[in-house]
């Protein structure tokens, strides 16, 4: 059966729930992210709560976005939170983190539903300006690929956009065995440090998601073939990227290098 009873609670596979039990990995977490007393802390997906008591424990307020009304329901009325927490009863990809950071960037953590956790790190990209560092549980191939550096196969799109916004630590890796229900891949733990000045600023963020897409949905091909309709070899070489390489093989300051061109063409 997929569907496990945990604390009174059964994990819902249609929000990917698998609930983190290890006692030792979660102290773990809790350490590498710190809190602090006064920080504007935000929890996504709280679950049942295996890392929002020991965080709490720690500081004086807790924001929390918890989408299954029941887990909400449960969080408001938990005896050692309901006073420390603001819930938010909604979807992560609708918050409006800005909204969030009053007076403070923001400190934004999770165990991220394996089903969102990219389009939620695009959503959350946006906002990279309010958030002061995220620390997330995400799948192992997911952190292999946000750290990922050229020339690699788990070197993608992904890869190129958060390291544009951001600087990516993995902190640790967290075994099946500490969750409920036990998922069938990996976990690992990664710090997200939105630069405070970009490395590489791009006039036209849109420009450089396109070419990441286009070049990266045509991994095999030489961008010489993929971004052909986009930049002449001519183009390419003035810019110090050789038409042959694919891909994999450009870097994110190459990539923000191409957008800009591309802005100008425009």
């Amino acid at each position: 059966m997929n569907n496990r009873v945990h604390q009174g609670h059964l994990a819902r596979k249609r929000f990917g729930q698998n609930f983190l039990t290890d006692r030792f990995i979660i102290d773990s977490i809790v350490s590498a992210i710190h809190p602090q007393p006064g920080e504007a802390m935000v929890e996504i997906g709280p679950g049942l709560g295996a890392l929002t008591l020991p965080v709490a424990e720690r500081i004086d307020h807790l924001t929390v976005i918890e989408l299954d009304r029941d887990l909400a329901a449960r969080l408001a009325e938990h005896p050692q939170l309901k006073q420390k927490l603001t819930i938010h009863q909604q979807d992560a990809m609708t918050v409006n983190f800005s909204e969030l950071a009053t007076d403070q960037p923001l400190r934004v953590f999770g165990n991220l539903p394996y089903n969102i956790s990219t389009p939620l790190m695009f959503h959350l990209f946006d906002y990279s300006s309010a958030i002061r560092d995220m620390h997330f549980m995400l799948q192992k191939e997911v952190v292999n690929r946000l750290v990922a550096g050229p020339n690699s196969k788990a070197y993608g799109r992904l890869s190129v956009m958060a390291q544009y916004y951001c600087n990516v630590i993995p902190v640790l890796e967290v075994p099946p065995t500490a969750f409920s229900p036990a998922p069938k891949v990996d976990s690992a733990v990664v710090r997200l440090v939105p630069h405070a000045v970009l490395p590489h600023p791009v006039k036209d963020l849109s420009m450089l998601s396109r070419i990441t897409t286009q070049a990266f949905n045509q991994r095999r091909k030489t961008i010489r073939n993929s971004l052909g309709d986009l930049f002449s070899v001519q183009q390419l070489l003035e810019l110090g990227i050789e038409a042959t390489l694919r891909a994999e093989n450009i870097s994110v300051e190459q990539y923000c290098r191409l957008a800009n061109c591309l802005s100008e063409q425009q």
